[in-house]
């Protein structure tokens, strides 16, 4: 488990990726660098949340270690899993959920970071989102 992240109580889950893998730090520098935002093992797995709810975890499932989910925007939902680097994921894609292959040639880590501020985004309470615009500075919002 990495420095800084706990886990939740309760049953165990193997250890489904290696949370110190680059792709994984990576994935975390991003999510972390949102105001309030916390990482916790659940599943197996690392979550990030927005203090309690969760806005992006990583493997979507096992056969996927390297990988990354998020909640999507509701409007552009239907165009992103119509791009063939993203996919629905099980239990999770009729609620605007999406996943796609961090370790996938030409992966965009530009947009990724795009997509786990939106997901933030969806989830945080008021106080957060006006910490994160003060953060964007004035074009943030508009």
């Amino acid at each position: 488990m990495s420095q800084g992240a706990r886990r939740l109580p309760g049953v165990e889950h193997p250890q489904v990726v290696d949370p110190r893998h680059p792709l994984i730090e990576r994935v975390r520098e991003l999510c972390l660098a949102l105001p309030e935002a916390v990482e916790v093992e659940a599943w197996g797995r690392p979550t990030f949340r927005a203090r309690k709810p969760i806005f992006t975890y990583v493997s979507a499932h096992m056969e996927r270690p390297f990988s990354v989910v998020v909640k999507t925007d509701p409007e552009e939902h239907r165009a992103l899993v119509q791009d063939e680097r993203f996919y629905g994921v099980p239990y999770f894609d009729r609620n605007h959920w999406v996943g796609t292959d961090l370790d996938a040639p030409g992966t965009d880590w530009q947009l990724l970071a795009e997509l786990i501020e939106t997901s933030y985004r969806q989830v945080a309470l008021k106080r957060q989102l006006v910490a994160l615009d003060a953060m964007r500075g004035p074009s943030a919002t508009g």
